[in-house]
């Protein structure tokens, strides 16, 4: 469905050179700290963006190659966009439907009443995670085949970041050949929602890998410094040195259950990884 081969934009400072292949029916994450380059490739993956050099393809096209109908079966949600805040979710209603000749008027009205979303208050008065779960629904209205959600969930509390996640799911549930691309710097909202996960750090990917593979094999290494004197580093990508001990991360988990079986280990979240690569010693 989407194509990278050797992208690159560069700006004063900062270069993005990625490739990425995602397939049709995929919830695909990026993650990453702010400026990593997540949005910048999303906003080249839609064309807001020239690119420096490289290729990108969607749905077999080039970008500048779009049409209004192949434009329709992507819906968008960026952090950095929204609609005028003196409109209400009945303006929104008004404006999808004579944008979109697949917007499901009814559907689309349902879902907001579902989230408790007032159809005639203005935007602006709108709490943030009212917002952001405006910019979700109105990017799943007509029915696109591809979803590209930029940060959906940030600065919202734990229980508007779930509901905006449950909306994804639905969506995902409805039709299973349905795409998504989300970028996130919270880790966890990914890891129960993604089939895969690219790093990027710098503009570069610095790890891809299926998201069940990456929690499964991943472990911490609990050991005191003479048990990590002794210790096979082969497979160590990382280690966080303590007053009395060491913590290591590895990408082979099973390897020192199997021949260290005195040593504690644990399964690595996301967050652990990107510690670790971005931020521990090697």
């Amino acid at each position: 469905m989407i194509r990278l081969n050797n992208l690159q934009k560069e700006y004063k400072g900062f270069k993005l050179d990625i490739t990425m292949d995602i397939p049709e029916g995929r919830v695909t994450g990026l993650i990453g700290r702010n400026g990593a380059g997540k949005t910048t490739t999303l906003k080249a993956i839609l064309g807001l963006i020239e690119p420096t050099s490289g290729e990108i393809e969607v749905f077999g096209k080039k970008p500048r190659e779009f049409t209004a109908e192949d434009k329709k079966q992507i819906g968008t949600a960026l952090s950095s966009s929204g609609f005028n805040m003196v409109f209400t979710v009945k303006d929104v209603t008004a404006i999808l439907k004579g944008f979109y000749k697949d917007f499901d008027e009814d559907d689309f009205t349902k879902k907001c009443k579902q989230q408790e979303l007032p159809f005639d208050k203005p935007i602006k008065d709108f709490s943030t995670g009212m917002r952001a779960k405006l910019r979700v629904l109105v990017a799943m209205s007509h029915s696109a085949k591809l979803l590209i959600l930029d940060e959906p969930t940030a600065g919202l509390d734990v229980i508007a970041r779930n509901d905006v996640l449950n909306i994804i799911r639905s969506y995902l549930e409805e039709d299973s050949s349905r795409s998504v691309i989300i970028s996130s710097h919270i880790s966890t909202d990914l890891e129960g929602l993604c089939d895969d996960i690219y790093m990027i750090n710098g503009g570069k990917i610095i790890l891809h890998e299926d998201t069940d593979t990456l929690l499964g094999k991943y472990g911490l290494i609990k050991l005191s410094k003479e048990e990590y004197e002794a210790l096979d580093k082969k497979y160590i990508i990382g280690t966080k040195e303590e007053s009395f001990s060491v913590t290591c991360l590895t990408s082979e988990k099973q390897f020192y259950a199997e021949n260290y079986p005195k040593a504690v280990i644990e399964n690595a979240h996301i967050d652990d990884i990107i510690v670790f690569i971005l931020g521990g010693e090697k």
